[in-house]
């Protein structure tokens, strides 16, 4: 793997490189370097130039940079948005996105209220047992939902939801109502609702959610946070190029 680093850090520097000029940087053979060149290009990431028969950098990487680029774009637009929601509701405010069957928290503001909360930017959290993870899980594709809901749903409290059906249930509500909430089902003492981000074509890209003590944020008041949450991720969405009257 670092070796394949180099490589493209290599090509990269030099815009074109050679297999022997990529082996002797390397200090390995030729053939190492060629194998290594070869795994890149099955991956998009090198193409080889017919007429010079030296290397550059290939499509692959512009789709890698294209994901980073989106997820960058992501945080920039949502963070004035999530500020100025946070101290509105006085709670912690995350943006998550869906990977590789969980929720990953890419973006955090803390409320006035919050003291020593933890920061949740970079975690992997549940999908079943989290409102930012039901809101992504409700709008996966249904192929993907179904082998995520075929893995047993682990219990993290009192409240988790460990039932399919009634998880079913659950993500139905989520698309009917437009958000998602969870009570003490990931922490005890911690509730959490949460409203869809969508990209510029409709579809959802991630989930905007507020936690809270249940002191705080007591279930009865979840259906009034949502609505500043929805409202919150309508106009981050809006930043993102989403136009509800043209994309439907």
């Amino acid at each position: 793997m670092d070796r394949a680093a180099r490589v493209l850090e290599i090509i990269a520097r030099d815009g074109e490189s050679s297999v022997g000029r990529i082996g002797r940087e390397l200090e390995v053979h030729g053939s190492t370097a060629s194998r290594l060149l070869a795994s890149l290009a099955a991956h998009d990431l090198v193409e080889r130039l017919e007429d010079s028969g030296t290397v550059r950098l290939g499509v692959g990487v512009l789709r890698l940079a294209a994901a980073t680029r989106s997820r960058l774009d992501l945080t920039a637009q949502a963070r004035p948005v999530c500020d100025a929601l946070a101290e509105e509701l006085g709670e912690t405010v995350n943006v998550a996105v869906y990977r590789d069957g969980a929720a990953i928290n890419v973006h955090q503001a803390q409320g006035t209220s919050t003291v020593a909360m933890h920061n949740w930017i970079g975690d992997r959290t549940v999908l079943h047992a989290t409102s930012s993870g039901k809101m992504l899980l409700a709008y996966l594709e249904q192929s993907e939902i179904e082998a995520l809901l075929a893995a047993p749903l682990e219990r993290f409290t009192g409240h988790t939801i460990t039932s399919v059906a009634v998880l079913r249930d659950q993500l139905q509500q989520v698309r009917e109502r437009g958000w998602a909430q969870a009570v003490e089902e990931y922490e005890e003492g911690l509730n959490a609702v949460a409203a869809p981000i969508r990209g510029p074509e409709g579809a959802v890209v991630a989930a905007l959610s507020a936690a809270g003590p249940t002191y705080r944020l007591a279930p009865e008041s979840l259906p009034a946070a949502a609505q500043a949450l929805r409202r919150a991720a309508e106009e981050i969405s809006r930043r993102l190029g989403y136009r509800a009257d043209v994309t439907g």
